[in-house]
């Protein structure tokens, strides 16, 4: 029997991306677990949340048709905390992150940066289960979370469990 060979004549360059692909590419990495992206002006917002002080609160949704992590909604640093729990839907799922302002018992003002993951027992599994696979990575990306806190139900996000964690 015959063995025929294959003799390359010349190497093949390789192609370079184009830029504005590359920047596509690097701006939508996936989760390697869930699949999930997390959009750019998700990294944005928080940093001007957490170092310029702009933000009260950020909401996160994934949009599952495009499997991105997006912003929500933004809340102004002159809003409270009963806004922020208003502009979480009641049965679905939900990232967020609240920047809480205290004064500790020796009279010093500090700030802490919550992150919270909404999971009601009324949404769909499916997307519990997405929130969750997709959690620790999405939270990763947000460099400067202090407390997380992990809701079923309104009363585990009560301004007084904020509270006491802060303290």
């Amino acid at each position: 029997m015959p063995m025929f060979l294959r003799i390359d004549r010349g190497r093949k360059k390789k192609r370079k991306m184009p830029q504005k692909l590359q920047a596509k590419k690097n701006k939508m990495k996936a989760n390697s677990s869930s699949g999930m992206a997390v959009h750019d002006e998700c990294k944005l917002k928080f940093l001007d949340l957490k170092t310029k002080r702009k933000y009260r609160f950020i909401v996160f949704k994934i949009d599952e048709k495009i499997q991105q992590v997006m912003v929500e909604k933004v809340g102004g640093h002159d809003e409270t905390y009963a806004d922020f729990t208003a502009s979480i839907p009641a049965n679905e799922c939900r990232y967020a992150v609240f920047d809480f302002d205290f004064t500790t018992d020796e009279n010093c003002q500090k700030s802490k940066i919550y992150f919270i993951a909404w999971s009601p027992d009324t949404s769909k599994i499916r997307s519990k289960m997405l929130y969750a696979s997709s959690k620790d990575r999405f939270k990763r990306e947000l460099d400067g979370i202090q407390v997380e806190l992990q809701a079923t139900d309104p009363s585990e996000m009560s301004f007084d469990i904020i509270k006491a964690r802060a303290l």
